[in-house]
């Protein structure tokens, strides 16, 4: 029997950077960084060919590894104090929203996702036996916490969030995670709360982990990704913190599907994070962000606010076309303009048109800026 979950799925994604390489274009749709990885980084991956075992590592992790997460965590701008006892390793953030998800959801539980949202969450929930339900955010990307509000019922059993954002860049702060706690204190309501964009925040903004609120981190599975805060996304290892009672549910789950994750990185990582300065990579991203928003700037994009967190930038494009889609847009822009992007449609359960297209600056500089100063001089 064939089964169609009926949502996006990562093929579109595909297909636009596909067309960008077909017609030669500069490709700014995905979040796949276009540059190397630290070489001490390579360094420790050496180092580790021999100096482990190269057997399963545990379920939970390499044990230096979990030490240096609780190490790394405490240092932050915004400390999270936590116990190894809190932190899992996984393969990849899908995987830990995956089995975040099967370790919580019976049969015909919902599970509100917020909309604009990545591609796998709402497949995620179905599944594993729930029903997705789909808060959108108001035109300027915020929360209408009474709008939200209407949304949970007796069958919620969960609130997806991610912060920094992916695609608008907006970062969730102290007061939306007090805000989102005041729905849902009276409730058994869990919280998945993706933050793999953690340590790229702009300006002002701080990463405010879900984490550091005193009640939701009994009830959050916060999720971080070492491919990103590396640009190492073929690694695939990122972390889990969660309560430890939740973790052994997690890990009743996590048995049968990957076990364990990759030992040869995971401690090449544990022994990088002792040099690592995120300062170092966060101020590498602003810079891209900083150069984008220049140069958007010169052409007929609207740029309405600069992303907050994370890789990505959203731009209206009305005053270049009224009449096209936003797919239609992102099309004849890669095709004919040459410069790939992705619509904000993808991102919705409704595939509902909008005004808005995003672009990625996780690429190296001079792709940047001569994919902008192409659009500068041909839009």
């Amino acid at each position: 029997m064939e089964t169609n979950l009926q949502f996006t799925d990562y093929s579109f994604f595909t297909e636009m950077s596909l067309l960008a390489k077909q017609n030669q274009s500069y490709d700014l749709s995905l979040g796949l960084p276009d540059f190397e990885v630290d070489e001490r980084l390579r360094f420790y991956l050496k180092e580790s060919a021999d100096s482990i075992s190269h057997s399963y590592e545990s379920l939970a992790g390499n044990p230096l590894l979990m030490e240096k997460i609780v190490e790394f965590n405490a240092s932050r701008q915004n400390p999270v104090l936590i116990s190894k006892e809190e932190v899992n390793i996984v393969p990849c953030s899908t995987f830990a929203l995956y089995t975040s998800l099967k370790s919580i959801l019976n049969f015909g539980d919902e599970v509100i996702i917020i909309q604009p949202s990545y591609y796998t969450y709402a497949p995620s929930i179905v599944i594993n036996g729930g029903v997705p339900v789909f808060y959108e955010v108001e035109d300027d990307f915020s929360i209408s916490w009474e709008k939200l509000k209407l949304l949970i019922s007796e069958k919620t059993k969960a609130i997806i969030v991610n912060t920094p954002q992916n695609p608008t860049g907006k970062i969730w702060g102290k007061v939306d995670w007090q805000n989102l706690y005041e729905l849902i204190r009276e409730n058994n309501i869990y919280v998945i709360s993706e933050e793999i964009y953690d340590i790229y925040c702009y300006d002002e903004h701080l990463h405010y982990s879900a984490f550091l609120h005193p009640e939701l981190r009994k009830r959050t599975f916060s999720i971080f990704s070492f491919g990103k805060m590396f640009h190492s996304t073929g690694w695939k290892v990122s972390y889990l913190l969660a309560a430890p009672d939740l973790l052994k549910t997690f890990r009743n789950h996590q048995q049968y599907i990957s076990y364990s994750t990759n030992a040869p990185c995971q401690y090449a990582i544990a022994k990088y994070l002792d040099i690592f300065d995120p300062e170092v990579n966060r101020k590498i991203m602003q810079n891209k962000r900083d150069v984008f928003c220049e140069m958007i700037a010169e052409t007929p994009f609207i740029l309405n606010e600069k992303s907050q967190g994370g890789f990505f930038q959203t731009v209206n494009f009305r005053d270049i076309s009224k009449t096209m889609t936003d797919v239609e847009f992102s099309k004849w822009l890669t095709v004919e303009k040459k410069v790939s992007c992705l619509p904000m449609s993808a991102f919705y359960q409704n595939k509902q048109d909008s005004d808005f297209i995003r672009f990625s600056f996780v690429k190296k500089d001079e792709i940047i800026i001569d994919a902008l100063q192409h659009l500068k001089m041909n839009l």
